[in-house]
């Protein structure tokens, strides 16, 4: 028996290739090939824009008034609000127009559009990419309030869950944990001779909460202490973040990096870097909700240095081959690489060993289904 495709409206708030961008893309992936329309509307032209038309979207771009860190003051919460009420119109107007059979919003970031799908009667999944654990109770319970109105809510682990709990005690009911889908290489990724010089890897955005400052103390650590190794860093720095671009570019210029650090900006092609590193090190400071990255690890077959912050831990539950490093601590960072780097054979076979586990654990095809199921339940009108 036929079934009539779903009209899906997706709602992102940029256009990069990180985490959460890429899970949007296997959300249109999912969808199209379901047999469903997607239409994706973002607020800026970027490299997830024309991937995103290549898997099947039509993609709008416009204004999107997008909660970002800077808004966070009696300032900037007052230029937000003027934006959403001009953008409220005008997304209200797109609504009716389009009379999607549901709407996906990618994010909390994007509080306007859970309200004004709601408004109009039409169902809402929200997609939560984030766990700010740290923030102070009255801001967590108001970047959550607007989840109240959601029909139903996907997040990526089971700490994001538990902190979006603790915001609203409701919202545990009205979730499901999905986790991120994590395509691994097209062929098994070699471990490297061993002997030689130690590589390790960093991927990810250039930024203090992503812990990069904590890995190039490790990094001086394990020079002094005689460990023959280089540090490439693949990410670029956040637009908002210049300061600590300067700061970043400070350390960088050091003496002891030179000639052991490379910085390579941002690359989508992950696993051409992992297939050149022995190491791949996640030294986030702030609780991470998910840990693309450590996956992608695991699945080239490569030891993961991991923070025990967040939902890092459940990136790589399992997995004799990664370590768990006390957040924010060099010391212990750095110890840790000494004592991989002593037992490296055996841990690279290990890893090895586990990668199509993680493979099977994280595929994108358990992703997609997941996500399909949640957006045809919610437009049915029912719960998952």
């Amino acid at each position: 028996m036929s079934r009539t495709p779903l009209r899906v409206l997706l709602v992102h708030p940029g256009a990069g290739l990180y985490g959460s961008d890429r899970m949007l893309l296997e959300s249109v992936r999912a969808l199209v090939a379901a047999g469903d329309r997607a239409l994706l509307v973002v607020p800026e032209d970027g490299p997830l824009v024309d991937l995103a038309r290549s898997a099947g979207a039509r993609v709008l771009v416009r204004p999107v008034p997008v909660l970002r860190k800077s808004a966070l003051t009696a300032r900037g919460l007052l230029g937000l609000a003027g934006r959403c009420a001009v953008a409220a119109a005008r997304d209200g107007a797109l609504l009716r127009r389009l009379r999607p059979d549901v709407v996906y919003v990618s994010t909390l970031t994007l509080p306007t559009w859970v309200l004004l799908a709601r408004a109009q009667g039409v169902p809402v999944v929200c997609h939560v990419h984030e766990a700010e654990s740290r923030a102070a109770v009255p801001l967590q319970r108001a970047l959550a309030a607007p989840l109240l109105a959601a029909s139903h809510l996907l997040v990526n682990s089971e700490f994001s869950r538990a902190v979006l709990a603790r915001s609203w005690p409701v919202l545990a009911s009205r979730s499901s944990v999905l986790p991120n889908g994590v395509q691994g290489p097209s062929a098994p990724v070699a471990a490297g001779p061993a002997g030689g010089r130690l590589r390790l890897l960093y991927v990810g955005r250039l930024s203090r909460r992503k812990g990069v400052l904590v890995a190039l103390d490790a990094f001086a650590q394990v020079l002094a202490d005689g460990l023959d190794a280089h540090l490439d860093l693949v990410g670029d720095v956040f637009g908002e973040h210049a300061d600590f671009g300067r700061e970043l570019a400070d350390r960088l210029g050091r003496e002891v990096f030179q000639g052991r650090v490379s910085v390579h900006g941002f690359d989508p092609d992950v696993f051409a870097h992992l297939a050149r590193a022995d190491v791949l090190l996640v030294p986030s400071v702030l609780p991470e909700p998910f840990g693309n990255t450590a996956v992608e690890g695991v699945l080239a077959g490569r030891p993961v240095l991991v923070s025990d912050v967040g939902g890092l831990p459940e990136a790589v539950a399992g997995v004799p081959s990664a370590r768990l490093v006390p957040p924010g601590d060099a010391a212990a960072l750095a110890r840790a690489v000494s004592e991989v780097a002593a037992a490296l054979p055996d841990l690279q076979a290990c890893a090895a060993r586990h990668a199509p586990v993680a493979a099977e654990r994280f595929a994108p095809q358990r992703y997609r289904a997941g996500l399909v199921e949640g957006l045809r339940t919610a437009a049915a009108g029912g719960t998952r």
